[in-house]
């Protein structure tokens, strides 16, 4: 049986400022934010938390169904023979969030079911308003491919710093795990809660902007092995804590818009001053994955061989630093 972090409910869920926030009452159910995946060198990374059961045909066409404008990489919804619905991301997120995906998982965390084709023919496929470059003759190309999950409800959005597992070893994994993957954008409507099979998760339900280098506009990046493999992993150690390494902040003239400099500057706190011990519980857990499996997070995302090699040098390297801490 599983064995889940749990806590009861009544928890009003953070919305500020948030657009997306369903939620408008606190719900009954459990909340979790991690369970423990099993044996973690018997996973299956390349085809995630959904396996090779709920993976999308390659060689199938699905049906055009809307363009999804929310965000700023190009979607679009679509449905296959069966009748299941998935999200379709172009740009420069579909790798990295894939990849991420899975490593997330295999770490506890939940995650959406994420998979990358490098093409995916689409009947009915309109001129696009967004990613236009991305079709050429009825097909869209380098996708990430979401789910539609049967039975989900996306009920709110979760912040950092205001939710019911602040100080648990797990949610500090978390943390730790941002920083793992360079993901420098920590955005409030980037963490969702899902209510399904009786409980409410919290989810960082997007993760693209991954696996390149953290920092300010002008030099931050996604998918970028150079800027992964160049970047600082641990900034510093101080009194049984660490700050890990993470950089969203606009350079100083970017204060002329006051509100996203405050939360991309507040966004830099959620990897620092967490304890060695919830970062080393973290990394003991990753050690179990074989170097293959971790090969297997880029392979399924559509690196180049070398990349793949590249990637999985550097992760394992990180895994490392969290062991010795």
């Amino acid at each position: 049986m599983l064995s889940l972090l749990v806590i009861s409910a009544g928890v009003v869920f953070a919305q500020k400022n948030d657009k997306q926030a369903k939620d408008k009452k606190p719900s009954s159910l459990p909340g979790v934010i991690w369970q423990d995946p099993g044996d973690i060198a018997s996973l299956n990374l390349i085809y995630g938390i959904g396996g090779a059961a709920d993976a999308p045909d390659p060689s199938a066409t699905y049906t055009f169904i809307e363009e999804d404008m929310n965000g700023t990489s190009p979607k679009v919804k679509v449905k296959d023979a069966q009748g299941v619905e998935w999200k379709l991301k172009m740009g420069a997120e579909p790798q990295a969030e894939t990849a991420a995906t899975r490593l997330l998982w295999a770490a506890g965390y939940f995650v959406d079911e994420d998979y990358y084709a490098p093409e995916v023919k689409v009947a009915g496929l309109p001129k696009l308003k967004r990613g236009e470059q991305f079709s050429s003759d009825g097909a869209l190309h380098g996708v990430r491919l979401e789910r539609k999950i049967k039975g989900q409800k996306n009920l709110a959005t979760w912040d950092w710093f205001d939710n019911p597992f602040v100080d648990t070893r797990e949610f500090n994994g978390l943390r730790v795990m941002m920083s793992l993957l360079n993901n420098w954008d920590l955005k409030t409507i980037n963490n969702s809660v899902y209510e399904l099979n009786g409980e409410r998760r919290y989810v960082v339900s997007d993760v693209g902007a991954t696996f390149g280098k953290t920092g300010n506009p002008l030099t931050r990046s996604k998918s970028n092995l150079k800027g992964y493999e160049e970047s600082k992993f641990v900034e510093k150690e101080k009194g049984g804590f660490v700050d890990f390494t993470l950089h969203s902040r606009p350079p100083l003239i970017g204060a002329l818009n006051a509100s996203n400099y405050e939360t991309r500057t507040r966004m830099e706190k959620v990897t620092q001053h967490i304890p060695h011990e919830d970062a080393r519980w973290l990394g003991e857990r990753l050690s179990h994955l074989s170097d293959d499996q971790i090969r297997d997070c880029f392979r399924s995302a559509g690196y180049t061989a070398d990349e793949v090699e590249e990637y999985t040098r550097v992760i394992k390297d990180r895994i490392a630093a969290l062991n010795v801490l």
